[in-house]
């Protein structure tokens, strides 16, 4: 990357999901990073709502995956006989469209057989779905006539198992869009915020590339915006959609006063960065709290780890006071310290703190982002 990269400044989520409608007018997708606590999943709300506003429509333009699109199922786990468990889903979310006249447990099924080993029976008139899996049949013998494996039926899944289900029912509606199916014939973008938070990194990597296919397929049919917190996700779909018409932005909430975009197309941005990006500005600003203790180790625990070290601190190995600095982030990152109850260092660990931040910055070169500007 060269020169330095123009920051945006908004006052509310509002403001920021008409940007990212607006940079829709001229790319098939845009990919936004945001760590938790940042508020994408009320933005895609924001995006989601602009439509209606606009046209003054109760049907928005947007097909959304997010926190709310998993409230629309729920569990009946049948306390008295623990026997009849299944989900419910709410019938009236105009989610499910597709589903009243469409029968879709086979294109469902195509998605999940990719994630999961169980099989589901979907009843749209009751509103139900219940889940069964395969077991081995206790009564099999050879020689014998009954089946090597049976379904157990009625069985409660993880929540992980539950997760990439309804996953699964979003690529399925995501096809329908595709596809051009009148249940949705409204729908013009597709907003998906965090859909593997429940996911080891090898399914976080097939849900990226199959999620990814899906969409370069349907590039002139929707327009897509995908906000994640995910590091790993997030740059397997920057790499995925690189080729396309895409927009990639970094999300970071400005304090009190609002938010700030910085452009993120020329690399994918990691966590961690942003993370140090932080740590510099609490350590330049005086404004250090004990809970920036663990948030250095953990950089330089994930450095270690990238560069194959088997302890944090060979990442400040050879340099002065490294035994100092050592023992001291053993130590001070060991508190439960809270974010959002933040307790301000005393003098003498905020010195300790500075040169500790400054002696691996000095030896590992990070470009970090201006985005406190």
């Amino acid at each position: 990357m060269s020169g330095k990269i123009k920051l945006q400044k908004y006052s509310t989520l509002k403001k920021v999901a008409t940007r990212l409608r607006d940079d829709l007018n001229e790319n098939h997708f845009v990919l936004l990073y945001a760590y938790n606590g940042t508020g994408k999943t009320r933005l895609s709300m924001e995006f989601k709502d602009l439509s209606k506003k606009r046209k003054k429509d109760p049907t928005s333009d947007t097909l959304y995956y997010n926190a709310y699109t998993e409230d629309l199922f729920h569990w009946n786990n049948d306390l008295e006989n623990d026997t009849e468990r299944h989900v419910i889903i709410n019938k009236n979310s105009t989610f499910f469209d597709g589903f009243k006249e469409l029968a879709l447990d086979e294109k469902i099924f195509s998605h999940l057989e990719r994630y999961a080993d169980f099989n589901f029976d979907l009843d749209f008139i009751k509103g139900t779905i219940s889940f069964k899996k395969q077991v081995k049949n206790p009564k099999f013998r050879l020689g014998s006539e009954e089946p090597e494996r049976i379904d157990q039926s009625n069985i409660k899944i993880s929540r992980g198992e539950e997760n990439i289900f309804i996953w699964c029912i979003f690529l399925t509606l995501i096809e329908l869009v595709i596809d051009g199916d009148e249940s949705y014939e409204r729908i013009k973008y597709i907003y998906i915020d965090d859909p593997i938070s429940s996911l080891d990194d090898n399914n976080a990597i097939a849900v990226a590339c199959d999620l990814a296919r899906l969409l370069k397929r349907g590039k002139n049919k929707v327009k897509v915006v995908i906000s994640s917190h995910h590091a790993l996700f997030f740059n397997v779909m920057h790499n995925e959609l690189r080729k396309t018409d895409l927009k990639s932005h970094f999300l970071h909430k400005n304090g009190t006063e609002g938010y700030i975009l910085q452009a993120t197309n020329d690399t994918p941005f990691f966590h961690h960065i942003a993370l140090l990006a932080e740590l510099k500005k609490a350590s330049e600003t005086g404004k250090i709290h004990t809970y920036h203790f663990n948030i250095l180790r953990s950089v330089l625990e994930k450095t270690s780890t990238f560069f194959g070290f088997n302890d944090f601190s060979k990442c400040i190995y050879d340099i002065e006071d490294e035994v100092l600095f050592s023992r001291a982030l053993n130590l001070l990152s060991h508190g439960q310290y809270s974010i959002y109850q933040p307790v301000e260092m005393n003098p003498d660990n905020k010195d300790l703190f500075k040169r500790i931040l400054k002696a691996f910055l000095d030896k590992h070169t990070f470009q970090l982002p201006e985005i406190f500007a």
